[in-house]
């Protein structure tokens, strides 16, 4: 770190300005470009291919095929990804340089096909076991929330089964759509039944809205979740809510989805299948810097559907929940 005349710091430059015990390649430095004017990838990062070796990669999952109502997740990467361009390097809450001390790179947007689910899962989970069988954490940008699933296939092979930590207005883990086994809206049964998940430790936030029938919940608890709704948040603070994840998730791996429809629309219109009565973006922020300490192993922000979004305000809660994750992702690692 270098300073300012006046003695503030002075954010980090790029290639060759942060130096570890090994060259870091970081964004591109605000002050001496306009961010407008710089590269689309997530926050200005450098691209995978112009770095030796990634320790964390967001990778771009462009798939749509699975949404049961207004489509156009499929564009989200894209729109995070320009919504990400104001994000620094600095994280004041957790006080640490989530791009000075780990390789953060972007890998782009994987080449999925639009007509074949089956197709499309088998990419993602091909693509999610080369990154990581090089060492490097996925956190992937959808896309919907059907792209879990072979993202949690792929983290499996290396941790084992995981707990996962679910936030959304939705069960998903609902049997099937139309005759359908993979959709946007089953990803954490198929999980389940395929030993995926720790049924022991595993939890969604964020729960709220009508359901088909309370035969939902039943189900959804045996196949190993436990829940703490919207409703709760509004009983109880913050922090009580990150002490019962805390408890829920025990020691083991964790494995963070997110799907944006868990904000309220009043602060993320842009998605596909929209609850009234969700999250805030500040609560939400609060909730995953309650997970410092925690083994963080992979993580997806997903249902970013940029045609009903309004001024960015979707794309931006997205590229900052992104954030979110890489300040807490180098906290555990780094203290």
């Amino acid at each position: 770190m270098t300073d300012n005349a006046d003695g503030t710091a002075q954010e980090p430059g790029r290639a060759g300005e942060i130096r570890q015990a090994r060259e870091i390649v970081g964004p591109f430095d605000g002050f001496k470009r306009p961010r407008f004017t710089e590269p689309t990838t997530f926050a200005r990062l450098p691209r995978i291919d112009q770095v030796e070796h990634a320790d964390i990669a967001i990778l771009g999952v462009p798939f749509d095929g699975g949404t049961s109502y207004r489509p156009g997740a499929r564009f989200g990467p894209g729109h995070v990804r320009a919504s990400s361009k104001l994000i620094r390097q600095y994280h004041p809450p957790l006080d640490v340089y989530p791009f000075q001390n780990w390789q953060v790179a972007d890998a782009g947007d994987l080449g999925i096909g639009p007509y074949s689910i089956v197709d499309a899962l088998a990419v993602i989970e091909g693509a999610a076991d080369e990154l990581i069988a090089d060492g490097t954490t996925v956190l992937a940008i959808g896309g919907d929330h059907t792209i879990a699933l072979p993202l949690l296939r792929s983290t499996v092979k290396k941790h084992g089964p995981v707990a996962v930590l679910h936030f959304d207005a939705h069960l998903d883990t609902w049997d099937s759509y139309f005759g359908a086994d993979y959709t946007h809206g089953t990803p954490f049964r198929r999980a389940s039944e395929e030993g995926l998940i720790d049924l022991e430790r595993s939890l969604h936030v964020g729960i709220r809205g009508s359901l088909a029938g309370r035969k939902d919940l039943e189900d959804d608890a045996v196949l190993g979740f436990q829940i703490i709704h919207t409703d709760d948040f509004q009983t109880t603070s913050v922090a009580q809510i990150v002490e019962r994840m805390r408890k829920r998730l025990g020691e083991g791996p964790v494995y963070v989805s997110i799907d944006i429809d868990v904000l309220d629309p009043a602060h993320a219109p842009g998605t596909g299948t929209p609850e009234a009565g969700g999250l805030t973006t500040r609560e939400l922020q609060h909730a995953l810097r309650g997970l410092v300490g925690l083994p963080v192993v992979g993580a997806d922000v997903v249902e970013v559907a940029p045609a009903y979004d309004h001024a960015e305000i979707t794309g931006i809660a997205a590229a900052h929940v992104v954030y979110e994750l890489l300040a807490l992702l180098t906290k555990n690692q780094f203290g």
